[in-house]
């Protein structure tokens, strides 16, 4: 039982008496007498009064408690379910009024009851100082609420209907990954798969091999070399121009051969009757890349008239060039096709590529991170799916079953199930239960209230041995399929105090229809209260975190209310 403690203080200070060994040995005795008189005489006075002693079901009773004390006591007055068989729904703040020295103390409780009937406040423990005081004890009749059948029709109970869950988040949830993944697309569009608009260089690139020759003949032309005195940047523009488009149409080792092996490799295109080059083209390109070397090399710097005419001579020979080459055939043409559609290919597979491996890291960057902070056990049964992690983070349901009632918070409601019961124990005792899942599950919780029968001429207590009751359901575990049971007991007190035996270890469970065995934990709960047996059965297969987990919650969450006397 729990107690709301209220300290009173006096404001005196009892003074020392000094020098307490001088004074005669009958003072002490006097003193002594005295203040066993004082104690005396200083009393304290208890008084319980009630608003009425007849109501109707679940209307409310006032119950107070009167206490007059000296300042100086401390009280403790009665807290939690001391009012049984009425029910204290709310405990209000104690009222204190002072009267000279002593202090009239007032609690105020609500109580109801929800059975008709006449019932018995049972006498209050009150702690004034270091003396234990009860009040009377009370007596209240709970009256029917009495209904007129003549105009009240009568009507068949209505079926069971499935309540719908309230609105979940998911659609919030579901709102951030199609941001994420929408900015990651975005991101994704605009800098691997956007058809970006060309650089000029790019589209110079696209050109064929004698538009870009002459294009760049051009710019050569409108050109600051010359007038700059940068002979060699202009001899080497002119020789790169020259010999970037002889690689493509005519000697594709054109660009890393020395001018001596280019021109040794035309003449024997022209007597090969590969190409009809004239001598004087030869001859032309020859001289030319030889005063570029000299100017590259050498250091060699020719009049500004001679490099202006040097590029002209390259301009009308590539044209020569460009004359006699020839025409590409139909396969050529198949060819050129089909390797300009290998080289779309293979770009767009690098861009699947690179889009695969960025989503990849993505995911598994995010996989990480929420493995760091949440543990990656539970990530990956997040996205996996967890049958026990679903029930431990689903929406939890706390109620009572049986009668008197068992309180207690489940992951889902218990069903009520109808055991089959030999007939010898129907004759003696009223069994209702209520469950979810069954032994051959990953979990299983059975909640069961028996009311053991009595004669009506005994009204002694039939005290149970709460043992052979566990004994009895692991009897019939051995029976339906478990093995190699371990037990261990244990006291066991729920939240509101009430006592009872924890019977828990492991076994060998069924696992669902077939043969196997699996290794599980259960915890048995048993509480007696005269002809009353209330029972609370878990199981769940072993090194399921999650289930530990709801076993612990479910366990922390049993409440009882003791019946009626």
């Amino acid at each position: 039982m729990n107690y709301d403690l209220k300290i009173l203080k006096s404001k005196h200070t009892p003074t020392r008496i000094q020098h307490q060994d001088k004074k005669p040995f009958y003072f002490r005795i006097c003193l002594s007498a005295f203040l066993a008189l004082t104690s005396i005489v200083s009393f304290s006075q208890v008084k319980a009064t009630i608003d009425s002693t007849s109501i109707k079901i679940g209307a409310q009773i006032t119950y107070k408690i009167q206490v007059e004390t000296d300042t100086t006591n401390l009280v403790v007055f009665p807290e939690g379910q001391s009012f049984l068989p009425l029910e204290m729904i709310d405990s209000y703040k104690t009222d204190t009024l002072k009267q000279n020295d002593k202090y009239n103390l007032i609690k105020t409780y609500g109580l109801t009851q929800f059975d008709s009937g006449a019932y018995t406040i049972p006498p209050q423990k009150i702690i004034i100082g270091d003396k234990t005081f009860f009040t009377d004890s009370l007596k209240v009749e709970v009256r029917n609420i009495l209904v007129d059948s003549t105009k009240q029709g009568l009507y068949d109970i209505k079926p069971i209907i499935e309540v719908e869950k309230s609105a979940s988040q998911w659609w919030k949830y579901l709102l951030y990954v199609l941001m994420a993944l929408g900015v990651v697309a975005g991101l994704l569009y605009w800098f691997l798969w956007r058809k970006k608009p060309l650089t000029e260089e790019e589209k110079i690139a696209l050109l064929p091999p004698y538009d870009r020759a002459k294009l760049a003949l051009k710019k050569l032309e409108d050109s600051p070399y010359l007038k700059q005195d940068e002979f060699k940047e202009y001899y080497s523009e002119l020789t790169l121009i020259v010999r970037k488009y002889l690689d493509e149409k005519v000697y594709d080792h054109s660009m890393e051969s020395t001018t001596d092996e280019l021109v040794n490799r035309l003449r024997l295109l022209k007597e090969g009757n590969q190409i009809d080059l004239s001598q004087d083209t030869i001859k032309n390109i020859e001289s030319i890349l030889k005063r570029a070397d000299l100017v590259k090399f050498a250091k060699s710097k020719p009049d500004i008239s001679l490099a202006e005419l040097d590029r002209k001579t390259i301009d009308v020979e590539i044209d020569r060039v460009k004359e006699v080459l020839p025409e590409a055939s139909e396969e050529e043409k198949l060819l050129d096709e089909k390797y300009r559609e290998e080289l779309e290919r293979k770009e767009k597979r690098k861009k699947i590529v690179i889009t695969v491996a960025i989503c990849a890291f993505l995911l598994m960057a995010t996989f990480v991170g929420f493995g760091i902070k949440y543990g990656f056990n539970y990530v990956k049964d997040t996205i996996v799916g967890n049958d026990s992690l679903e029930l431990l983070e689903g929406e939890w349901v706390t109620s009572d079953y049986g009668v008197p009632p068992i309180t207690i918070s489940t992951p889902k409601v218990l069903k009520r199930i109808s055991p089959e019961l030999p007939k010898e124990v129907a004759q003696q005792a009223q069994v209702t239960m209520f469950g979810y899942g069954s032994l051959i599950e990953r979990f299983n919780i059975v909640v069961a209230t028996s009311i053991v029968k009595t004669q009506e001429d005994k009204k002694e207590e039939n005290k149970v041995d709460l043992k052979q009751v566990v004994e009895n359901n692991i009897k019939t575990w051995e029976e339906s399929g478990v093995q190699n049971i371990l037990v261990k007991d244990e006291k066991f007190v729920t939240p509101n105090g009430a006592e009872g035996l924890k019977t828990h270890g492991t076994g060998d469970f069924p696992l669902g229809s077939t043969k196997n065995l699996s290794r599980g934990n259960y915890v048995i709960l048993a509480f007696n209260s005269n002809n009353v047996i209330q029972e609370v059965i878990l199981s769940w297969r072993e090194g399921d975190t999650y289930a530990d987990q709801m076993a612990e919650r479910i366990l922390n969450s049993v409440e009882l209310i003791k019946p009626k006397e």
